[in-house]
């Protein structure tokens, strides 16, 4: 199969309209030149109506966390980014959108990861998606602490949420080692 065909498949899926309240739209930015695989929880509510992944405050962060602009981050064929569910899963009465639903991980992240063979370095931004590729080992930020264990093909990072301001307050050391290192490779990866 090819990834075009396979993007066509996602883009059609409606394996959880029947649990929502809204028609299901998945959101995926990939190619086959992907070298920066960007790999999130689920869309919000924004990215579900634009149809842009990170399309919201808490991409402008991660934007600036990587060193690129806005037309980069949507432009060069060397970034994608593939969340854990494709589709917004829905905000929940008690604050914040539902998690991401397991379903959509299942369905499509081995085929489509799979054709993706020239992804360098793999993004894991927040728990659900450290959760998903690496098991439920540690907590976040130990995980995120112990960045360098898995490079140089993965490297987790908080969810750039207004949510998790605090935890950067609280984590100085993340903006200290962690931005500065992952700019460099961003560039890198952009360069080549």
């Amino acid at each position: 199969m090819s990834l075009d065909t396979l993007l066509g498949e996602i883009r059609a899926c409606r394996a959880c309209a029947h649990e929502w309240p809204h028609e299901p739209r998945p959101v995926v930015r990939v190619s086959a030149d992907t070298r920066l695989l960007i790999c999130g929880q689920a869309p919000g509510r924004r990215v579900h109506e634009s149809g842009l992944p990170f399309d919201d405050p808490s991409g402008d962060r991660l934007r600036d966390w990587l060193g690129i602009d806005r037309e980069t981050f949507y432009g060069h064929p060397a970034l994608g980014v593939a969340a854990m569910a494709f589709c917004f899963p829905g905000t929940d009465p008690k604050g914040g959108d539902y998690p991401p639903p397991k379903r959509c991980a299942q369905l499509w992240r081995p085929r489509l990861l799979a054709e993706l063979p020239q992804v360098e370095l793999t993004l894991l931004v927040g728990s659900h998606a450290q959760a998903w590729a690496l098991g439920r080992a540690a907590g976040m930020t130990e995980t995120v602490r112990d960045w360098q264990a898995r490079l140089p093909a993965i490297l987790p990072l908080p969810h750039p949420s207004w949510r998790n301001t605090s935890w950067l307050k609280r984590n100085p050391w993340f903006e200290a080692e962690v931005t500065p290192y992952l700019r460099d490779r961003v560039r890198r990866i952009l360069e080549t």
